[in-house]
């Protein structure tokens, strides 16, 4: 399998799971972005995944997996001892409502601050994201991790948080301490130094 990733991009969550889980038979391809998306291995990202969007999971029988939650989910499943996501009970549900919640609101929330807006548009977003954060601090609660164990949704939390810092959006000491239970794990050290990105 081949994970296309942009350094720090959401494509970063399932990098950690590939870690995490010991999954050695994915290979790591960058894609560049600009006005054309080559790929480190001498393609054109946009015959990969149309959208032109980083992550994409090409499967070693050439289908290719979108959507950094379901990569998160299908990564997870390739190695269930892992334990990276609850798969029965209330668990699972609250893991599914977790990612949808980040995907929605911290992903997709965070996005406009991509395209430089303008400062007042970007400080309503800012905002914004700030009352989302006290939302994912609550459910974190007095937990390490979101669900008790870390799990698929702590690492894409990770990128989340990673960007609340790099658009300088508050976050609570909770949840600044929570984003660096994550990054100490051995597992996002490694992702992090293979990606170029700092590790403290």
């Amino acid at each position: 399998m081949k994970l296309f990733y942009a350094p720090g991009a959401c494509s970063l969550g399932p990098h950690i799971i590939v870690r995490e889980a010991g999954l050695d038979n994915v290979t790591l391809v960058k894609v560049t972005f600009g006005k054309e998306r080559p790929t480190e291995d001498g393609r054109n990202f946009y015959d990969i995944n149309p959208q032109g969007a980083v992550p994409a999971l090409e499967l070693d029988d050439g289908q290719v997996l979108t959507e950094a939650q379901v990569l998160l989910q299908f990564l997870a499943a390739q190695k269930p001892e892992a334990k990276l996501a609850p798969t029965e009970g209330m668990a699972r549900w609250r893991l599914l409502e977790t990612l949808n919640f980040i995907s929605t609101e911290l992903h997709k929330g965070t996005s406009p601050l991509f395209k430089n807006p303008a400062p007042e548009a970007a400080e309503a977003v800012k905002a914004n994201l700030v009352n989302r954060y006290k939302l994912l601090e609550q459910k974190l609660g007095d937990k390490d991790y979101l669900l008790g164990e870390f799990s698929i949704a702590d690492a894409y939390a990770y990128v989340v948080l990673n960007w609340a810092r790099r658009f300088e959006v508050s976050v609570s000491p909770k949840l600044n301490d929570y984003f660096a239970r994550i990054r100490s794990r051995p597992a996002v050290q490694k992702t992090l130094q293979e990606e170029g990105l700092p590790i403290s």
